[in-house]
Parts: structure tokens; C-alpha cells; sequence
């Protein structure tokens, strides 16, 4: 099923305006792999515009009408591009059209055999851990992921096999441009509230998703999340295609039997329904999940049962997502000074924080958890910012930055202390830093031998990561110059 309104030859010579941002980097690399003369532009350069450049794509810094090719086919742009951006502006008066990043990614799909990965939380991980293993198993797939696995650029491969894994976004409806062989949907819940007023619309965007599942195609769904259940039998009835539920829930279909965490890591044991059938199998499996956290192996399980939908033998493909060992911002480990760990976290809802808190505290131990965290956007913040302050009790100490605004205006009176209120309100440790560049001494005085630290958020607050560990790392080499020992020798 071809996408609507893409000409054949749109995508030979496109430009892509923020081509270095995640979701638009990966469509751009596969199509730069595929042969197109690929063009674009970004606010600043960066690791991955570096890679788009090493693939032969011209990328500009700075926006302006002259970046647009005199013999570009198409602009293509996000959600997040303004309409007064000039290149936009250039595109709509030279008559270039302009197509939207999920029209390409799915005429990038077409052809394929796609597994479209949606959910409010957890989409980038579950992706990732299919390319991951589907690669090791030898099968070559093509994905785009909304995140690095390992080195800058790596969000995205045009492999030779028929399989195509994506992130299915649901934040502006794009998702409904996919029409995938297996769905997986994650979780279902109230967010973006930019875009989505109700859980009465998030319902009713999640099933036009599931209506564009490919006729006698899968639908991979929790069977424990309440939201996800919910969905399920709004969607029931449907004769053309196959539901297949995963979790704890004692009547899903690849039910989770046990998490026992190790540390970082967990091992879990998965039980497959009979009716599977086919190359997968039934029985108990028990394999190794190589990140921490119920959620991330649940997130192992929605892969598993998504591969077994595409007939891949899950006893192969099980031992073969041991190999997933983490993608960039969900819950990286970016380093270790002075015994203190600093991990970085994508987690902005409310969901994903607390989910986040519990899964590191396992890896804990003795040491105390301190977040930094950055509330994302004024319209989620508005919403949800005494839950995301209710979460971060869980924390033994937080320090809150102020919002990041990324594609939105300020709205008055909405501050990060909704945030900071809400967590005392609940018993939290928490302090507010409006000046970002203190942080890093901030985290270096509080922090003991032993603790972890989370940066938290979907902003900037990532950077903060390295100048933390650097401050770590000087306040060791002080102490060690004042040591007895140091002063002896």
C-alpha cells in the first residue's frame, strides 16, 4: 500500500529541514543508503549531521531560502517545523512539494514486510531491541529509530532483508500514515496535549493505527496496561486480523511468568500460548534482558511476540535480544568518577519517570538515587506536572531545571514549580536551579561514593551528563591531593 501523495519521484533529490533531528536523520540515511541525493539543513551541527555528511548528504547550518536546491523534488518536514520557516516559505513559492517525515518513512516501508512500534512510552526501546536482534539473527532488517544505539547516526539501516521495523509516533497522528504488517501498541495514555484533548481522541487515533494493519497482519498489545485493554476490545471484532497479547495478565498470549533483576539487567521467563504455532513454538522460555526495569522487559517481550508474529522462532530470537544492550538517553550509563555513576534518562512522563526510578533503584544498592530533571514542554507540564512531582519522590534527592520549552511559546504561569511543589507535597528532597550551569557543582557537592545519578527529560538536560562526571572527577583529584597519603609521599 503506497503512501498517498508522494509522486514516484519526490524522494530522488530531497531536502530535509532539521534533518539532524532524530526521527528526520534516520529517514534521511536510508535514503541516502538507497542511492537519493539526499540535502538539508539544521539549527547547529552535531554528531549526526557530521554522519549524514560522511554518507554524502549536503547538510547546511542555518536556515535560509538558498539551502533549497534549484532541482530538489521534494522538502520534507516535521510536526515541529513552523510555517514560517524560510525554507518552507522557498518550497511553497517555487512549487516543491512538501511532504511530511511519516509520507516518506512510510513510502521508505512500502515494499517491506513493516513492524510499526507504537505507545506512549517505550517505542524507542522496543524498536530497537527488534533491529537489534533481528540483525544478529542474520535477518538484515531495515529500521528507523527515534534514537542512537551505539555511535551517532546509528538511529537508522537499509538492510537487505524484508523486514522494516519503525516507531509508529502518535504525537501528531502521523502513525496513521503506516500500514504495517504487525502493530505492536505498548501502552495507551493521555499525553501531548497539544494535540490530543481527551482520552476519548487517544482511543479514537490508536484504532484508525490498528485499521491500518495489513489485511490477515498482527496486533501486538499489552494485555496488562488498562489503556492497551481498553483498545483491544474497541478494536475487537475485526475478522482480517490476528491479536496477540502479551504480559503478566493470566490470560495473554506470551505471558510473562517472572522478572528477576541482576543489577542492570534482568532474566525473564515468558510462557507461549499453544496457538502460536508455527516456527515459534510453545512452552517456557527464559532469556537474558540486558537494561534494567519490569518495563524494559516487558518492552523484550512485546519484541518477542511481535518476531513470532513474522514466524521468527522466538527460542532464536529470545537469547538473540540479549545482544539490545541500550540506546542513547534510556537509561545510559555515561560514565563513572569519584564511584559515582551518572546515567542518563529520556523519561519526561510522569509514566516513564517513575518507571525509570524503580528500575534503577534495583541497580542501586546502598547508594542513594539524585535526579536532575527538566520538565518538557508547557503543555505537558500544565497537564501533568503534579505527577511528574509525585514520581520524583521516588528519588531520594531531585534538582528541578526550568521548562524546555522545544517547539512551544511560553504560557503564563506555568513554571517548573508545579513540578517542585507537587514532589514536596509528596516528601521529596527537592530544590529548584534556575541557573543550568550550576548543576554540575550542585550534583558534585551532593553527591557520596556509591550513589547514582539520573539526568532526566527529553530536553538539554542530557549535556549535563558530561560536565557532571568532569566536576566528579576534579573534586576526586582535590581530595586526593589533600590525603594523608598524597601529602607523605
Amino acid at each position: 500500500m503506497a503512501p498517498a501523495g508522494i509522486a514516484p519521484d519526490a524522494l530522488d533529490r530531497p531536502h530535509f529541514i532539521g534533518i539532524g533531528g532524530a526521527g528526520m536523520s534516520g529517514v534521511a540515511k536510508v535514503l541516502v543508503q538507497r542511492g537519493a541525493r539526499v540535502a538539508g539543513s539544521d539549527s547547529k551541527d552535531s554528531p549526526i549531521v557530521a554522519a549524514l555528511r560522511e554518507l554524502g548528504a549536503t547538510v547546511h547550518i542555518g536556515h535560509a531560502a538558498g539551502n533549497v536546491a534549484p532541482d530538489a523534488t521534494s522538502v520534507v518536514v516535521s510536526s515541529a517545523i513552523r510555517a514560517d520557516n524560510l525554507e518552507l516559505v522557498t518550497a511553497r513559492e517555487r512549487g516543491i512539494p512538501v511532504v511530511h517525515r511519516s509520507d516518506a518513512l512510510a513510502a521508505l516501508m512500502d515494499g517491506h514486510r513493516p513492524i510499526a512500534v507504537a505507545g506512549t512510552h517505550g517505542k524507542t526501546t522496543t524498536t530497537s531491541m527488534l533491529a537489534v536482534s533481528l540483525r544478529t539473527l542474520g535477518l538484515d532488517p531495515s529500521y528507523v529509530i527515534g534514537g542512537d544505539l551505539d555511535v551517532p547516526g546509528s538511529s537508522a539501516e537499509h538492510g537487505g532483508g524484508e523486514i522494516f521495523v519503525a516507531e509508529a509516533d502518535e504525537s501528531d497522528r502521523s502513525f496513521h500514515k503506516y500500514a504495517p504488517e504487525v502493530a505492536i501498541i505498548l501502552n495507551v495514555e493521555l499525553d501531548h496535549h497539544a494535540n490530543y484533548a481527551s482520552m476519548d481522541e487517544i482511543y479514537d487515533s490508536f484504532r484508525t493505527f490498528v485499521e491500518r494493519v495489513r489485511p490477515g497482519g498482527t496486533l501486538v498489545i499489552s494485555a496488562d496496561h488498562p489503556g492497551a485493554r481498553e483498545l483491544t476490545a474497541k478494536v475487537a471484532g475485526r475478522e482480517d486480523l490476528r491479536v496477540l497479547t502479551y504480559g503478566e495478565a493470566a490470560d495473554a498470549d506470551v505471558r510473562v511468568l517472572d522478572v528477576v533483576p541482576h543489577g542492570l539487567t534482568s532474566e525473564v521467563t515468558v510462557r507461549l500460548a499453544e496457538a502460536l504455532g508455527g516456527g515459534s513454538g510453545s512452552g517456557e522460555i527464559t532469556f537474558t534482558v540486558s537494561v534494567p526495569g519490569r518495563h524494559y522487559a516487558h518492552n523484550a517481550v512485546a519484541a518477542l511476540a511481535a518476531g513470532a508474529a513474522l514466524d521468527v522462532p522466538a527460542r532464536e530470537l529470545a537469547p538473540a535480544i540479549a545482544s539490545y544492550t541500550g540506546v542513547k538517553r534510556r537509561l545510559q550509563l555515561k560514565g563513572t568518577a569519584a564511584e559515582v555513576q551518572v546515567i542518563d534518562s529520556y523519561a519526561h512522563h510522569p509514566t516513564e519517570i517513575a518507571a525509570d526510578l524503580e528500575a534503577i533503584r534495583g541497580g542501586a544498592g546502598e547508594g542513594r538515587v539524585l535526579v536532575v530533571f527538566q520538565p518538557h514542554l508547557f503543555s505537558r507540564t500544565q497537564e501533568l506536572g503534579a505527577e511528574m512531582g509525585e514520581a520524583l519522590a521516588l528519588a531520594d534527592a531531585s534538582v528541578v531545571l526550568d521548562i524546555y520549552p522545544a517547539r512551544e511559546d511560553p504560557v503564563p504561569g506555568i513554571t517548573s514549580a508545579l513540578v517542585i511543589d507537587a514532589a514536596a507535597r509528596h516528601g521529596a528532597d527537592v530544590t529548584a536551579e534556575h541557573d543550568r550551569s550550576a548543576i554540575p557543582g550542585l550534583i558534585a557537592g551532593m553527591a557520596k561514593p556509591g550513589d547514582l545519578v539520573l539526568t532526566m527529560g527529553a530536553g538539554d538536560v542530557t549535556d549535563l551528563g558530561p560536565e557532571i562526571l568532569a566536576r566528579l572527577q576534579t573534586r576526586r583529584a582535590r581530595s586526593a591531593l589533600r590525603s594523608p597519603a598524597s601529602r607523605e609521599s
